[in-house]
Parts: structure tokens; C-alpha cells; sequence
């Protein structure tokens, strides 16, 4: 959606998509909005608990059932398992979609990792398709005026036309942009040091595979250490997503910094914010 300054002042029940990657301050104000008339949509929660739910369970109910006390129970029926995935504590959305590399050191091979990989770009696709329907039960069912939808870092990455063109329809984009190499590099180490599920692109990840390998002198995937991977590849994941961010925020959305939303302090900063951004593509 675009707007005129005017226009969007007038604008009843706001609706806003955060664009970005992890870590430049989407759930930060999602949190903070949600004090204030604004219903939260997450994506990585959606996923977690609607698309991935089932391959979750069956990933945990699998480990258990290794455990001969607890293969008994299991079978019996007489205990349960439960995902217990909250907004802020992704914990078993990360488990699932887990680190490449040698399973001795907790990776996970390559041909699942590819597959679990598929499962989550098909759950974020579902979940960004859901973002209408949960409009209308904000709005309908739950007494909310407003709408805001965290979306996960990937979604540069679905090359899906289907997500961008739903949520320009039914909602107003907004880029957080970080802009200076400072800030880039505490998201990178952030990012490191307490990561959140990522989604890589299959030609990127076999490209950047490829190079690793080459580098460290290793013939398979299974032979690599999950977190040095890890570690080695998000900053190469980081700038090739900033393209893809600036090709949906250019012709459809609206581009803040990271340091513009660092000072938003309640639901008055953010609408002014984004009238500021609005303000600057007239």
C-alpha cells in the first residue's frame, strides 16, 4: 500500500508489515505497539506453531523414543509432548531446522537439512498467506485497530510472488535498513551468538557450500562443524539478503534505519516514523 502523509493520518485501522533482517528491531516494535491497540502477527510463531508443528513433534518423539524408559511410555500413550513455542523463545523451530554439518557434533546431513530447509520456506509462504485472514480476526474477532506483522528475516528469500503481492495489497511495507558497517557487524555477531532459524535459498546455500568446502579443504557437508559453518556463512547470507530487501522496499514499501526505530518509544514515534518515511519517497 502507499500512502500520502494526509492519507495515512486517516488511515482507520492501520496495517504494517516490518521488513528487515533479524536483529534491526521488528519484534522490538511489535512488542511495543502491542500495548497499544495493535494485534502481533509473527511469522516465525505462525510457522512454528501451525506449519512446522507436526515435523517438530515427530522430530522430538523420534529422540524419545530412543530412550527405552521413555519408548514405553510413548507407546502406551501414557504421556504426552508438547511444542511449547512462544514469540520470543523459538528454541524448537531452531532445533528442528538445526546447523549443517557433523551429526556427532549435533548437525544435521545435508539431504535432511535440505529437506527441513523446504519444510520452512513452505511454512513461511502459508504463514504470509494467512496475514489477510488473521487481519479480518484482529480487527473482528479479538477488538484490535491495528495490525502489525514481524515477519521472519527470509522472506527476501521466498521468491514466491504470491507473498509480496498479498502483503502490498493488504498491507503497508516497511524496510528497517542498516546503514552503517558498526551496526552491520553487532547484528552479524548477535545473530551469531544467539541465532534465530534461517532459511538459505538452495543455489545460494550450494554455492556457498561449494567455497567453504574448497576453503577448509573438506569433501562433504557431513565433515564440517556446524557452528564454524554457521559462524562462516550468515555475513555472506546478511549482504546478499540487501538486494532482495531493496527490491521489495523500493517499488512497494517504505525505508526507515535501524537507528530511526532504536528511538521509537511508544505508538506516537513509530506513526510519526513512519509518516517521516512516507514523507521522504513524495
Amino acid at each position: 500500500m502507499r500512502f500520502s502523509v494526509e492519507e495515512f493520518r486517516h488511515w482507520e485501522n492501520k496495517k504494517v508489515t516490518l521488513l528487515g533482517m533479524s536483529g534491526v528491531g521488528k519484534t522490538y516494535l511489535s512488542t511495543l505497539l502491542r500495548d497499544s491497540q495493535w494485534f502481533h502477527f509473527s511469522g516465525d510463531y505462525r510457522i512454528g506453531t501451525r506449519y512446522l508443528d507436526e515435523p517438530i513433534m515427530d522430530m522430538i518423539k523420534q529422540q524419545a523414543m530412543q530412550v527405552p524408559f521413555l519408548k514405553e511410555l510413548l507407546r502406551n500413550d501414557w504421556i504426552s509432548i508438547k511444542n511449547n513455542i512462544k514469540v520470543h523463545d523459538l528454541g524448537p523451530v531452531l532445533s528442528y531446522i538445526g546447523k549443517l554439518g557433523n551429526p556427532e557434533l549435533n548437525g544435521v546431513e545435508l539431504e535432511d537439512f535440505i529437506q527441513r530447509q523446504n519444510y520452512y520456506r513452505e511454512g513461511e509462504i502459508a504463514a504470509m498467506l494467512d496475514v489477510p485472514s488473521f487481519i479480518d480476526k484482529a480487527q473482528n474477532i479479538y477488538g484490535y485497530q491495528h495490525f502489525v506483522n514481524d515477519v521472519g528475516g527470509s522472506l527476501c528469500e521466498l521468491d514466491d510472488p504470491r507473498v509480496i503481492n498479498t502483503l502490498v495489497q493488504h498491507t503497508l511495507i516497511l524496510y528497517i535498513q542498516v546503514t552503517d558497517n558498526d551496526e552491520e557487524n553487532k547484528l552479524i555477531e548477535r545473530a551469531q551468538s544467539a541465532p534465530k532459524p534461517l532459511y538459505y535459498r538452495p543455489e545460494f546455500l550450494q554455492d556457498e557450500l561449494a567455497v567453504y568446502l574448497q576453503e577448509n579443504n573438506l569433501e562433504y557437508a557431513a565433515q564440517m562443524v556446524p557452528d564454524n559453518f554457521t559462524r562462516w556463512i550468515f555475513p555472506r547470507l546478511f549482504h546478499s539478503r540487501i538486494p532482495r530487501y531493496e527490491a521489495i522496499a523500493e517499488p512497494h514499501g517504505y525505508t526507515v534505519t535501524s537507528k530511526e526505530v532504536a528511538q521509537v518509544r511508544d505508538q506516537q514515534d513509530f506513526l510519526q516514523l513512519l509518516e517521516t518515511a512516507i514523507a521522504r519517497t513524495s
